[in-house]
């Protein structure tokens, strides 16, 4: 049995003494001897005491534009004198699917009062510190590719806990299909045009939230991860067959530039305002370009005409221009001559650019 009284020596001889006795072993790659009381569940102990790193809003829900706060504080067990050199480290992995094949990235390090943020991140975040052992993370002006999976991490010497918090955005899924006509997207060329109206490719989880909330659509579209999905709230013989239950109906993973479908969208909470511009006449689009334009605003998005119906309330049984070239309009409360009764953006596709009809802008 070896015996080693230099401190500066203790990791060399535990690693010795550990060869012939079973020790358990943690993520970090060390192995610790029985003196330092590992409990077998991933909980180390140093001379008895404990690192205890936790989040008390294991999940975030914002709005687009909002400053927000991911929570994570630590302590000791039991209480320790003085103060320690303790590192945090935020990572983040992206909820959209293309990105988190890259792994998690940095967010923000920081030991005293060094601290460096990365990436978009820069400028945007810093640690709230509003007590000893607060590490939360505030993040500003969130924006619509903020969303995913933060942890922090804790490292103190040897040890190092984390915990991991889920920022999602509150917002609207919806479908969207090319001028062209259905099943026309690339995965590439989906992601695109969900940008081109203010909105991203939908997450699994964001489609399946909107199917809970009703959404029932029979053509498949790509989302975040690269699969092809739709939901179905009523059964029917020309969306999966009537043997299947509710729920959403995958094709599973697509070779991103070989296969084609429509897209699902996900729209923020707006950070502006669309409104319907009241004009003495109907319009065709390039003057309804003009018209929003001296207005002081600019043509209204897809994704900003939905997100003000589900978020500001909009309601209007009037069809109007839309950037992408599309004419549609919003109700929140169903009646006659206003199309379906339940509420919903209602489409009238792409019409010819020199029809006439009224316009909705944003500002």
């Amino acid at each position: 049995m070896m015996m080693c009284l230099l401190r500066p020596l203790l990791a060399i001889c535990v690693l010795f003494f550990v060869s012939n006795q079973a020790a358990p072993r943690y993520n970090n790659g060390f192995f610790y001897q029985d003196i330092m009381n590992g409990d077998g569940n991933g909980e180390i102990y140093f001379n008895g005491v404990r690192l205890h790193v936790e989040s008390h809003q294991p999940l975030v829900s914002a709005a687009r534009g909002s400053n927000v706060t991911l929570t994570c504080t630590y302590h000791y067990e039991p209480e320790i004198n003085g103060t320690r050199r303790t590192r945090v480290k935020w990572s983040w992995l992206p909820a959209n699917g293309a990105d988190r094949n890259a792994g998690e990235t940095n967010v923000m390090v920081a030991m005293g009062n060094r601290h460096r943020s990365y990436g978009n991140f820069k400028g945007r975040v810093r640690l709230r510190r509003s007590a000893p052992g607060d590490m939360s993370l505030v993040i500003n002006e969130l924006n619509l590719n903020d969303t995913g999976r933060y942890r922090c991490e804790i490292i103190d010497g040897l040890e190092d806990e984390s915990v991991t918090v889920e920022l999602e955005l509150r917002g609207v899924v919806y479908p969207y299909h090319s001028q062209k006509g259905r099943y026309q997207f690339n995965f590439l060329e989906a992601q695109h045009a969900c940008e081109e109206q203010d909105s991203t490719l939908a997450t699994f989880d964001q489609l399946f939230t909107a199917w809970k909330e009703g959404l029932d659509w029979c053509n498949a579209g790509w989302l975040a991860d690269g699969t092809a999905q739709y939901p179905i709230t009523t059964p029917r013989e020309a969306c999966g067959g009537t043997d299947l239950a509710p729920g959403l109906r995958s094709y599973g993973q697509r070779a991103h530039l070989l296969h084609r479908y429509d897209a699902f969208c996900f729209a923020a909470a707006p950070k502006g305002m669309v409104y319907f511009l009241q004009h003495p006449q109907k319009l065709n689009f390039t003057e309804a370009v003009s018209a929003c334009v001296q207005s002081g605003g600019h043509m209204a998005k897809v994704g900003q005409l939905y997100a003000s119906w589900r978020f500001l309330g909009l309601d209007r049984c009037d069809p109007g221009w839309l950037a992408d070239g599309s004419v549609r309009y919003p109700i929140v409360q169903g009646r006659p001559n206003c199309g379906p009764s339940e509420p919903g953006v209602r489409s009238s596709g792409f019409p010819p650019k020199q029809n006439k009809y009224s316009v909705y802008c944003y500002q």
